[in-house]
This record gives structure tokens, sequence and C-alpha cells, in this order.
């Protein structure tokens, strides 16, 4: 069983179960909750009293760091099932709500999860958005979050928002396709995909989403409540508004929702 050669630091921690019981079937994202380094966060693990680590730790500036093994379990998720099977990943973040992270941590992470994918045989990343689906490992899901077995924020709601992103963008990269899929929810049935976009109030125009389930929220931002998905396909916006996670969002003329235009070319 081998560790990524992404890695650029490694400092492996005395906190951990050598070997692990089950074979890597699953991936756990925390928030490391606090804007460090790769090697901030692995020399924390391998220094700290606490009895806490994980097998990566993603830093501020896209850095990776190794701190347990993949071959040995982590003590990360406060769940011992959870971390024989998962790799778990702890990503540099905000210390306060929603948690986020930076942009080049996000980006290494999106590479990590791939390469973690890659290697162990994970030929797919499911999300779900219902809890019994991930602790049970149902309908496919083996992506978990800390939240799920500990009163926690953990990963944040920036991360957590996003998992379903996570997973339909490795998983086009796995498959090499224009269609990663990879979450479970119930899409709204009220947008379909428009054939000329008449009839719209403001000045609508139309836009082309790229991404697999593409996330409608209930306004223009990560921070408002989901409403489902929607398909790629053409569809019609009728306006537009900056927003927490996106640089911009768009009003579907449905009123289903809005969605980030960061995944939607303009047609």
């Amino acid at each position: 069983m081998s560790n990524s050669a992404l890695a650029t630091y490694t400092r492996i921690t005395k906190n951990k179960t050598s070997p692990r019981n089950h074979t890597i079937d699953t991936i756990t994202i925390h928030c490391i909750v606090g804007q460090w380094t790769a090697k901030q966060g692995c020399d924390y693990f391998a220094t700290t009293d606490r009895e806490c680590s994980a097998n990566y730790v993603v830093g501020k500036d896209g850095s990776i760091g190794l701190s347990v093994d993949e071959k040995d379990r982590s003590w990360c998720s406060s769940n011992s099932a959870n971390d024989h099977r998962a790799i778990t990943i702890e990503v540099a973040s905000d210390t306060t709500h929603p948690y986020a992270v930076t942009d080049a941590a996000f980006a290494a992470l999106l590479n990590l999860v791939e390469d973690i994918c890659r290697r162990n045989g994970i030929k797919k990343l499911v999300w779900s958005t219902n809890k019994n689906d991930r602790v049970n490992h149902l309908n496919g899901c083996n992506m978990t979050v800390h939240r799920d077995y500990a009163n926690k924020a953990c990963p944040g709601d920036y991360l957590y928002n996003r998992h379903g992103e996570i997973a339909a963008e490795v998983n086009r990269r796995l498959q090499g396709a224009s269609s990663g899929g990879g979450v479970v929810v119930t899409p709204p049935a009220t947008e379909k995909p428009t054939d000329g976009g008449t009839g719209a109030t403001a000045t609508p125009y139309l836009v082309r989403v790229t991404i697999s389930d593409l996330y409608i929220r209930k306004g223009p931002g990560t921070n408002y409540g989901k409403n489902g998905f929607i398909k790629p396909g053409v569809y019609t916006i009728v306006e537009e508004s900056t927003g927490t996670g996106a640089t911009k969002w768009g009003k579907l003329k449905s009123g289903a929702g809005w969605i980030s235009l960061d995944y939607a070319k303009r047609v």
C-alpha cells in the first residue's frame, strides 16, 4: 500500500493504529480550523498531547503533508470503523464559520483525492446529502464527514457544501469523461433545459451548464440551502448576484433557485 507522491512533507505521528483493518474505500475530508501549511499541520500531529491525527494535511498554500501512512488508521473522525476504512484529510481553513479554505488548498485537495482514488482502486466517488446513506455506505456512498460521528461542525459548511462538486470533479478525472456524477440527492422537477428562453423578465440570457449535479441554491450563495440540482444543459438566467462560494450567481428562469455561474458558460 503506497502513499501519495503529491506529499512534499512527511512527519509521521505516533497517534495512529497500525495496520488498518479494512480496505481503503472511503474519503473523509476535515477542516483543520487554522490557516496552516502542511508542515505546520504535520508537526502539530507529531507533537501534540491530544490523541488526534490524519493521513494527510492540505495547507493553505496548496502544500500536502503525510502524517499517517495509508496502510495505517489515523485518529481523526471520532469513529474507529470509519477511520479504518477511510483516508482522512485535514484541510487548512478559516477559524470561523463557514470555515472557508483557500483556492490553492481546494485545488490541492482535488488533486490529492483523485490520486488516492486511483491508487486504491476507488472507481467512483459518491456523496450523499443523507447522513444514513453516508454512515451505512448505502447507495454507493463512500464519502463521510466528522459531523456524522460527533457533535462538531467539521468539515465546516464551506467544504461540506462542496462535497458534491468534489465528487463530480474527481469522477470526471477518473473517468476521463465530461460527466462525473456522484451525488445522491432528489432533483426538483421544475427546472428543464430551455429551448429559447422566451418570456423571461429583466434581461435573460442562456447559459450551458457543464458540471454534473450542479446544486440549485435558495439564494445566491453556498450559505443558502439546497433545492436539489440540475444536469448539464442549456438554461435561462434572469438575474445575477454576487455571493459566498462563487464568482457570480445566476437566478434560474423557472424560479427553482440560483446556480453558480462558475460552472456555466454563456451561449
